[in-house]
């Protein structure tokens, strides 16, 4: 059996020496998408590993038969044809535990952006921030503190509960939606000493909808939340999506901040990524980054290192 693997979307340095110590040999070279099915045939590769960017559909594993194994460095797996990969044989593995961390710091980076107009104020101080200091002062002047608020985190997985532990750190009420978690039992720990545990019930999305002050969504895809939903919610509530584009409306979602029922929304995934609309782009209550939840340093070592070895387990 060949022992190349392709690396098509990179990989930390750290998950590479783990497999080439396994015997594997690791090419990070980018293929193009057009090319893929030719220099996965050509080159023998057994595996190959992907991040958001490549895609591996149907055609690939019908032309590919050496392919035994399709990992993906991260949680969504929207870019691969997982249940027909599985259906030929293949091994197909994602790295669930890795970026979680990482993802609900993003959120909480988001939030404190948003509720002290740094998103704003960072884009108007080079401009006027000489001739209109006194102005710009007055009109960032009613922040609001996180402390005593209330969260709603819909999607209640990894990287969900480590925003709730984050948001009970900070003193916030959390509310979690989830139809597949009964209770989760989130531990905090304080100053690397003491622990406490602190028991979620998720409650139905109705009462979450309802009662928060901020919206964070962590679920792996789906048209989630639209104009009905946003009806539901707190005048000024903001919203927050590090999951996936087009879990939010995005012609709602403007809809919503225009009329003032949303206050802001922080948008890290687009609908038509990687070419994210312009009245999204260019909305004055969006706050903005191009999908970097996992893109940390420590989340790309974790990432690598749970690749290597479920690959190094699934070739064994």
């Amino acid at each position: 059996m060949s022992k190349k693997i392709l690396a098509n979307d990179g990989i930390d340095a750290v998950g590479k020496e783990l497999l080439e110590k396994a015997g594997f040999t690791v090419v990070t070279e980018k293929v193009e998408q057009q090319n893929l099915i030719k220099d996965l045939n050509e080159k023998d590769f057994v595996a190959i590993t992907v991040r958001s960017a490549t895609k591996v559909r149907k055609d690939i594993i019908d032309a590919c038969a050496n392919l035994k194994v399709i990992a993906r460095g991260g949680v969504g797996m929207d870019n691969i044809d997982v249940d027909y990969a599985k259906s030929k044989g293949l091994n197909v593995i994602n790295t669930p535990a890795a970026s979680s961390n990482s993802v609900a710091e993003l959120v909480f980076a988001h939030l404190f952006n948003a509720v002290r107009f740094l998103y704003d104020s960072n884009r108007q101080m080079p401009i006027s921030g000489e001739e209109k200091f006194d102005e710009l002062k007055k009109k960032y002047a009613k922040g609001v503190e996180l402390r005593g608020k209330t969260i709603g985190i819909i999607g209640f997985g990894r990287i969900g509960q480590s925003a709730a532990k984050m948001a009970l750190g900070l003193g916030m009420k959390v509310l979690a939606f989830d139809p597949f978690v009964k209770e989760a039992s989130i531990e905090i720990e304080i100053a690397g000493a003491n622990t406490v545990n602190v028991k979620i019930v998720p409650v139905e999305m109705e009462k979450l909808l309802s009662q928060s002050d901020f919206i964070s969504l962590h679920v792996p895809g789906g048209n989630l939340i639209g104009k009905k939903e946003i009806s539901s919610m707190k005048n000024g509530v903001i919203l927050v999506n590090t999951a996936r584009g087009g879990v939010i409306n995005e012609a709602d979602l403007i809809e919503g901040l225009n009329s003032g029922k949303i206050s802001h929304a922080c948008l890290d995934v687009f609908e038509n990524e990687p070419k994210p609309s312009s009245s999204i782009l260019k909305h004055p209550k969006i706050s903005l980054t191009p999908h970097i939840g996992a893109a940390t340093n420590e989340a790309q070592e974790r990432i690598g290192v749970e690749l290597a070895e479920k690959i190094i387990q699934a070739l064994k």
